[in-house]
């Protein structure tokens, strides 16, 4: 069986797979080379840069598996490829911790200015020194606070813990089942339970001191103009989940206007070419979809991806 790993596996995986007897290639095919190169694999693996659609499920029925390493399937035509009779797979549950604390590096990183101040102090801090640290001043705490979570599925429930280790109150809402309390693992092996605030969408949006999004691509973006204006007046908001879920427009209109007090984002609309008001905005903190871009996340990512590949091709 050949495997092609489009956009790479990591090596733990890579090696599960070639001791169960796959043959993994890891070299990138470019996208418009794909039709005709994968004709000769049995199954593809993708992250979210190789697109997997109707036309290249299409022009390889020899394709009998498409895995995907992380949450979103939004680069993939599922159901279509279902239909064709092809095994989908993913790994939901690998990334999850990875993006939780990439959400508050975006939070810490708002809360006390450093996306301003990591720009300004190579340039000022030598001259303007006491004028920085009195405009960095008036920082606050997370402890206290109130999370809006939006999407409350593995990375969401994630983010809550973290959120409740922190003393933060949590706000969750999903269109699905949402518990009454979480578990956190403490330090000694304790575990204590602490209970989860869920609440309607709009409640969310009015109540919330921060609002972090953990919900897949939309036909339309979740917060837009009119949700901007309810949220209460500095509110910060990170999107680690993916773009075209926030209107990027309206997000500016929101900073400037003085609504949204700052906004971390790991994803953007038009990715890998952000738009410029977004990328040069001095309370956005950026980061280039890195969500899951951690060691850990990686090997558990290629681990389960290939534990996932060896057990269809037993069975099948």
């Amino acid at each position: 069986m050949r495997i092609l790993a489009n956009d790479g596996i990591d090596a733990v995986g890579k090696q599960l797979l070639e001791q169960a007897g796959f043959t993994v290639d890891t070299e990138n095919i470019p996208q418009d080379q794909l039709p005709e190169a994968l004709k000769n694999y049995d199954a593809i693996t993708v992250r979210s840069a190789t697109k997997v659609r109707k036309d290249l499920i299409d022009a390889c029925p020899n394709l009998r598996l498409i895995g995907r390493g992380g949450v979103g399937m939004d680069n993939i035509d599922v159901e279509y490829a279902k239909s064709k009779g092809i095994a989908v797979v993913n790994t939901p549950a690998a990334s999850s911790p990875s993006v939780a604390e990439l959400v508050f590096a975006h939070l810490f990183t708002g809360i006390r200015f450093l996306y301003d101040s990591n720009r300004k102090m190579p340039v000022e801090g030598n001259t303007k020194f006491n004028n920085l640290k009195k405009a960095y001043s008036a920082g606050i705490e997370l402890k206290g606070k109130k999370i809006g979570i939006i999407g409350f599925g593995r990375i969401g429930r994630e983010t809550a813990k973290i959120a409740l280790g922190l003393g933060m109150e949590v706000l969750a809402y999903d269109l699905y089942e949402v518990p009454s309390e979480l578990e956190l693992n403490l330090a000694g092996g304790v575990n204590v339970k602490v209970p989860v605030n869920r609440v309607q969408f709009n409640e969310l949006i009015t109540d919330a001191d921060f609002i972090s999004l953990h919900i897949p691509f939309l036909d339309k973006p979740i917060l837009g103009p009119d949700e901007f204006r309810r949220m209460k007046t500095g509110v910060g908001i990170v999107n680690c989940s993916r773009g075209g879920t926030i209107d990027e427009v309206a997000l500016i209109e929101a900073i400037d206007s003085g609504i949204v007090g700052f906004a971390g984002l790991d994803v953007f609309d038009n990715e890998p070419a952000p738009r410029a008001e977004i990328l040069n905005h001095p309370k956005i903190s950026l980061t280039p979809h890195i969500g899951a871009a951690t060691n850990e996340a990686q090997e558990r990512i290629g681990v389960e991806l290939a534990s996932l590949i060896i057990d269809f091709f037993k069975k099948s």
